[in-house]
């Protein structure tokens, strides 16, 4: 059973009861992230997140930590593009502890000066990992190429000189602008009863204060630019992109949902099949479609020794192409469908995701669709959508990042 509520700042709930789990996770969710930075603070978002947790007016980062591990709980966070989420998975037995120290963290964190300049020592080097694996870093490289000016280019780690250039009160500034009661979710899943919404509200609702303030950015346009770096690395890595991926909110989401998993979504795929099994020229090959709130891209991934790179791309633009003129098989949109319900209904089978789900349905979309909702919307889907999509599939306007050597 789902609940939902919208408390009188703003601010919303949502909790879902399973009676079958002895699990309780909760999440906190707040609606920004790297897009929403100015390029001179780039990464503050992540950095924020870092912050809260280390230290709070009541406890120390050492206690935050002992707190979960005494109880054989977890905590974590994350940041993306279009939002940022804190959260804990705990018996339930222990789910009010949780909530304390999530709210403590969120209410109450003093971002000290010392702690701010050794945790910048942290988020440089999480920059020099990133660096260091060129099939992570050159995925930013593809979103610089694409997006250009627009805030979406960015990464979210942000650079090293907008990291180390952060003050303290840039992270106040940005926290008490964007940690807003109507920025934010609260999503709750696992064996709990409604009732413990009100324990949620007693421990959130009191000191945030009342803000209508919305957010909004400018949809991006696409670029079919290209970037390339040289880096001595033992596989050139290549990152293709292509206009006419689509928003969240679109109708035609499942429809790319179902061309990118018979493109290079699945073991199946056009291009593990033909790159891979056949031609035997990479180990790791795959698309994948990010959505956000008003547009989405569809990418193609390929590592490959670098004698191999061009005959790589040229077999990219061949599965592309054919795809795009000649269309699905009845066999690839029939299985695709059912594969795509299959990963959907398995992807569900645990707290932290039923919480991830209802999360950006609220935070991002305002409804909760049912999951044969969503089965259906899948069944829905004809040859006709995938049409649309694929008409807008074109291997000659890509854009492109390549790391290689030499």
């Amino acid at each position: 059973m789902l609940y939902r509520k919208e408390c009188s700042n703003g601010m919303r709930i949502v909790l879902e009861e399973i009676t079958t789990v002895r699990s309780i996770t909760i999440g906190i969710w707040v609606k920004t992230g790297s897009r929403n930075e100015t390029l001179e603070q780039n990464g503050i978002s992540h950095f924020i997140e870092h912050m809260l947790f280390k230290g709070t007016k009541n406890r120390t980062s050492l206690e935050i930590a002992e707190a979960f591990d005494g109880i054989g709980g977890e905590i974590n966070a994350f940041t993306s593009k279009e939002y940022t989420c804190f959260y804990a998975k705990v018996l339930d037995t222990h789910k009010e502890l949780a909530i304390d120290i999530l709210s403590d963290m969120l209410l109450h964190s003093t971002f000290e000066e010392t702690e701010i300049e050794r945790e910048k020592k942290v988020v440089l080097e999480e920059i020099n990992m990133t660096e260091d694996t060129p099939d992570d870093i050159i995925h930013d490289l593809l979103a610089d190429a694409v997006y250009k000016s627009n805030s979406l280019a960015r990464p979210i780690l942000g650079s090293k000189s907008t990291v180390t250039n952060l003050s303290q009160q840039d992270l106040f500034r940005c926290f008490n602008e964007q940690y807003l009661p109507s920025n934010m979710v609260i999503s709750i899943v696992g064996n709990v009863k409604q009732d413990f919404i009100e324990t949620i509200e007693h421990y959130l609702s009191m000191d945030i204060k009342v803000n209508s303030q919305t957010i909004t950015q400018p949809r991006p346009a696409f670029h079919a630019n290209h970037i390339n770096q040289t880096k001595e690395t033992e596989q050139a890595h290549i990152c293709l992109g292509y206009e006419g991926g689509v928003g969240m909110e679109d109708k035609l989401i499942y429809p790319m949902m179902i061309v990118n998993n018979v493109l290079g979504g699945s073991m199946s795929s056009r291009l593990f099949q033909e790159i891979r099994e056949k031609d035997g020229m990479a180990y790791s090959i795959f698309s994948y479609h990010s959505s956000f709130l008003d547009s989405g891209l569809l990418t193609i991934y390929a590592g490959t020794s670098k004698h191999q790179l061009d005959m790589v791309r040229e077999k990219i633009d061949q599965v592309v192409d054919q795809l795009h003129h000649n269309g699905l098989t009845e066999k690839e949109w029939k299985n695709s469908k059912e594969q795509l319900k299959g990963l959907y209904m398995l992807s569900l089978e645990s707290t932290n995701s039923k919480m991830s789900r209802n999360a950006r349905n609220e935070l991002l979309l305002d409804e909760h669709p049912s999951l044969d909702d969503i089965l259906q919307k899948i069944d829905n889907v004809t040859q006709d959508d995938i049409s649309i999509i694929l008409n807008q599939l074109n291997s000659s306007n890509a854009a492109s990042a390549i790391i290689a050597p030499n």
